[in-house]
């Protein structure tokens, strides 16, 4: 199959600026389907606190990588790229386009430019980065990785637990920063890439934020949590929206703070991604609340 005039739109944006909403009308507008590369939409026990597509936009639009796998197996960007590449391969034989959303960097960058494969690091490795994280905090984290590499907190994020401790078993159980392992040239696709960034105003994505918490939590996102507080060592879970919850449960500060905390780590993530797209020279930017958003759409 000659995919050569393929074209797949990656819909990129800070976290609640609207990117599910713009990629269904796009998949719309393409009749196409959409690809999510949101690593937490990824595991089917967590629904509220990743702010998952509505059952209407699911059912308008078919979705690939939503609740595919369980937080109790292994996944990675290569697992991701994989199967990606091989979903991507299935919805060309029917449209010119595909759509790929969501706004975890490593796995977009994996479609894009490729990534080498990271060797599989033992269990007990991890385990025990978790429990020593829980015990002693992200600070202590974060000194582990700067012993390494004075360097690291301007290249990862410095307030992301999750990303931290990846880098501390990758480095523990090779004696190689992670980073070494992405592919300094970008692999070639047989396909067009054009990547579509949602420009929204700081005031009103802080507002969509506040909102979007305030919601998860009229939605059951504490239920949802306790459920889960056996799991809590696991990777996806150590995340905004989950970690407060926990400490909240586990009496180190009040729901009231806890709720606090999760808007303010959300707007942090936020900041940080859009400084981290910025970058990004090949983003084509739409203002997700122009009135000639649909003509910017059909254009693309």
């Amino acid at each position: 199959m000659n995919t050569k005039t393929k074209k797949l739109i990656i819909v990129l944006g800070p976290t609640a600026s609207g990117k599910t909403s713009l990629a269904v009308e796009i998949a719309k507008n393409k009749k196409t389907e959409i690809i999510s590369c949101d690593s937490r939409q990824f595991f089917k026990e967590m629904s509220i606190g990743t702010a998952i597509p509505t059952k209407n936009q699911l059912k308008e639009i078919q979705h690939h990588f939503i609740h595919h796998i369980s937080i109790n197996e292994e996944y990675n960007a290569g697992l991701f790229e994989t199967g990606a590449l091989l979903a991507l391969e299935e919805i060309f034989k029917q449209s010119e386009y595909a759509i790929m959303v969501g706004g975890s960097g490593l796995y977009i960058n994996a479609i894009c430019n490729g990534i080498d494969a990271i060797p599989q690091v033992p269990k007990l490795i991890r385990q025990k980065l978790v429990d020593e994280y829980n015990c002693k905090g992200l600070e202590w984290l974060q000194k582990k990785a700067i012993d390494i590499n004075k360097n690291i907190l301007e290249k990862i994020d410095k307030n992301n637990p999750q990303r931290l401790i990846r880098y501390l078993e990758v480095f523990e159980f090779t004696g190689k920063e992670i980073q070494s392992f992405y592919k300094k040239t970008k692999t070639k696709r047989n396909f067009e890439i054009i990547k579509v960034g949602i420009s929204i105003e700081r005031e009103n994505l802080y507002k969509r934020i506040n909102n979007r918490v305030d919601l998860m939590i009229a939605d059951g996102l504490l239920e949802e949590v306790k459920s889960l507080k056996h799991l809590k060592h696991k990777n996806p879970l150590q995340t905004v929206g989950y970690r407060e919850i926990f400490d909240f449960l586990d009496n180190k500060i009040t729901f009231k703070k806890a709720i606090e905390e999760i808007k303010q780590n959300t707007r942090r993530l936020a900041k940080r991604q859009m400084t981290w797209f910025r970058k990004d020279k090949e983003i084509k930017w739409i203002d997700i609340n122009s009135k000639e958003i649909k003509i910017a759409i059909s254009e693309l």
